[in-house]
């Protein structure tokens, strides 16, 4: 959900801001996080369901600001050379309030922490360690390599799934022409002609004549069930419940948590390696961990601060794998913990790509004969009292 915001900061004064965040606290926690008090908070009231507001290109912004600075150019210069060539004017309008704040003194980190909605707070946090080292381009190399490979399993995902969607779909339609279209034929014919049937194809024919004396309502029924549905799901509390439900299977669950551990680890190991400390790290990178996993992160940030270390309280609190555990432990040997987070992630993240592998392989046959199970069985129930006929006569 997408709130107006009104917050406060010493070195800013009242500022209005937009964020995008599931309720009032989760709010309350991102501005925190960002160092603003907040003084007020209004949900956005809209009955859209799909948003036609365009999102501001945060990677291509990365690249493109990476490419002129390695060019030679200030960062003054990149920026307006940026946005004199932006046409979409919400990101026009992005672009020349960050230029005027460092007109002003201002630092980029600070300019950009005015946009929270568009550039997350593990982003700032490097761009601000990067500016004590003078050493931007390289905070925008990491950040474009940390986004590359999230969005590349991504990709894998999606990818995969393709086909299993494309062969339900077809299969809906399918059985959707034969309840809507073949069989209320049938039902008419076998009302004419007087024949007892059997009980599943009686039951069938019945669906048949209710589909043809109201179809109407039937079908104003479907659409405003499908609306209803489409917008439940776009709603917080629904994404919420849906996300716990698949967090409650198994075997499911357990690839998310690795799947979340995974993304946790890298942006933790881009942000040490940008040169943010620890316990600032591990509170930037909250929002990455379902809410029941963040409850153990406050935890373990709690005895990382007093003293414990890293690999030994990630375990303690159910943030760790096996994997994770041992390299963790390396990296506390060597001194290089960013990188280990990152060969960690990378580690999980190849498993995730082939278990998602192996499980639409074994998946699409099933489906494809489920399927086929259900479009043959309704084809056998509308010619079952044909071939009970023709034998009949014979």
């Amino acid at each position: 959900m997408r709130y107006e915001i009104k917050a406060m900061r010493r070195a800013e004064g009242v500022v209005a801001l937009t964020l995008d965040a599931a309720d009032d606290g989760d709010v309350s926690a991102k501005m925190r996080a960002q160092g603003y008090t907040v003084l007020s908070a209004t949900p956005q009231k809209s009955l859209k369901l799909f948003s036609s507001k365009g999102t501001f290109p945060l990677v291509l912004f990365n690249q493109e600001l990476l490419s002129l600075l390695s060019a030679g150019l200030t960062l003054l210069e990149a920026l307006e050379t940026l946005a004199e060539k932006e046409h979409g004017v919400e990101s026009r309008k992005v672009f020349e309030h960050i230029i005027a704040r460092l007109y002003e003194g201002k630092t980029l980190s600070t300019a950009l922490q005015q946009f929270p909605e568009h550039f997350p707070g593990i982003f700032i946090a490097s761009i601000k360690a990067s500016e004590k080292t003078g050493d931007i381009p390289e905070s925008l190399a990491r950040f474009i390599a940390y986004q590359s490979q999230l969005d590349l399993v991504k990709r894998h995902v999606v990818s995969a799934s393709i086909y299993p969607m494309m062969l339900m779909g077809v299969g809906m339609l399918v059985t959707l022409f034969l309840l809507a279209y073949v069989v209320p034929r049938f039902s008419r014919i076998y009302a004419d002609i007087n024949a007892d049937l059997p009980l599943f194809s009686r039951l069938l024919m019945r669906w048949g004549q209710l589909l043809e004396e109201h179809g109407g309502l039937l079908l104003l029924s479907g659409i405003m069930l499908l609306v209803s549905i489409i917008y439940a799901l776009t709603r917080p509390a629904s994404k919420r419940w849906l996300t716990q439900t698949l967090w409650n299977i198994p075997a499911l669950g357990a690839r998310l948590r690795v799947y979340q551990l995974a993304r946790f680890y890298r942006a933790l190991g881009m942000l040490l390696r940008g040169g943010v400390a620890i316990v600032p790290a591990l509170q930037m990178v909250t929002d990455l961990l379902q809410p029941g996993m963040r409850a153990q992160l406050n935890q373990a940030t709690t005895t990382i601060r007093e003293g414990m270390s890293i690999s030994r309280a990630m375990e303690a609190h159910n943030l760790s794998t096996p994997v994770a555990g041992r390299m963790l432990r390396v990296g506390e040997r060597t001194g290089q913990m960013g990188e280990m987070m990152e060969r960690i992630a990378a580690f999980h993240d190849e498993e995730t790509s082939r278990w998602v592998e192996r499980f639409v392989k074994l998946f699409e046959p099933i489906l494809m004969v489920f399927i086929g199970l259900m479009v043959g069985g309704i084809v056998i129930l509308m010619y079952l009292p044909i071939f009970e006929l023709a034998g009949s006569i014979q």
